[in-house]
């Protein structure tokens, strides 16, 4: 417990599914919270979540994300611009706005969602979302590296198949979940509440070294 004591937090995406789970451990944890829900397509949500916390958040969790599922050929352009807009440029605006708060309060840390689609590619139909996860990847390491003279320390999550309502229409086709529950190396999915301390883990002081790097909660999935 208090693990944060006396920090403030801002999860972005925290009203619901993955976000919710951080949101209500970081509290128990002793952060105050800030949290919104689904960005617009400007991702100017976080910017408005940021200075709802006065300028101070000390940890800016940034979770939002979408998901469809289309083969590359059949994929529409304003699809493409949608997913781009809430998965990458909503980080890239969270960011960029948590920055001058973070460098002023002499430090922070950024903890960005990505996937592990944002490692490997995909056999199945979401090039698009793979596209931004990766994106997610390199833009983290690349604020790590241009804020650590700022205390700012930027991080990247990559979970595997989570039970959250992202993957909500695949767990519900049993015949076909079975199946992929075979190719998964502890024979089963995560949950919400193990991404969540892997989030802590990196906003907590304990992790005061770590910057520019991916945690990979995903049960061994990309080990083979």
């Amino acid at each position: 417990m208090d693990r944060l004591a006396g920090k403030v937090a801002l999860i972005s995406g925290g009203a619901r599914g993955q976000g919710a789970t951080e949101t209500r451990l970081f509290v128990r944890e002793g952060a105050a919270v800030v949290f919104g829900d689904v960005l617009d397509d400007d991702g100017k949500k976080v910017e408005a979540e940021i200075r709802a916390s006065g300028g101070r958040a000390t940890y800016v969790h940034l979770n939002v994300g979408i998901l469809f599922r289309s083969k590359i050929e059949d994929t529409s352009e304003a699809d493409w611009d949608r997913i781009m807009a809430v998965n990458v440029k909503g980080v890239f605006l969270g960011t960029k706005c948590a920055i001058p708060a973070m460098r002023q309060a002499g430090g922070g840390s950024i903890i960005n969602i990505s996937s592990t689609a944002g490692l490997v590619g995909s056999p199945g139909e979401t090039a698009a979302y793979s596209a931004t996860k990766g994106a997610v990847r390199l833009f983290t390491k690349s604020t790590a590296i241009q804020h650590a003279k700022d205390k700012i320390r930027c991080n990247s999550v990559h979970p595997g198949p989570i039970a959250t309502d992202m993957i909500k229409d695949v767990l519900e086709n049993r015949a076909s979940w079975e199946q992929r529950l075979r190719r998964l190396p502890m024979g089963r999915v995560g949950t919400p509440e193990e991404v969540a301390y892997g989030v802590l883990y990196l906003a907590s002081d304990e992790a005061s070294y770590v910057t520019g790097s991916e945690l990979v909660i995903d049960g061994g999935t990309t080990a083979e």
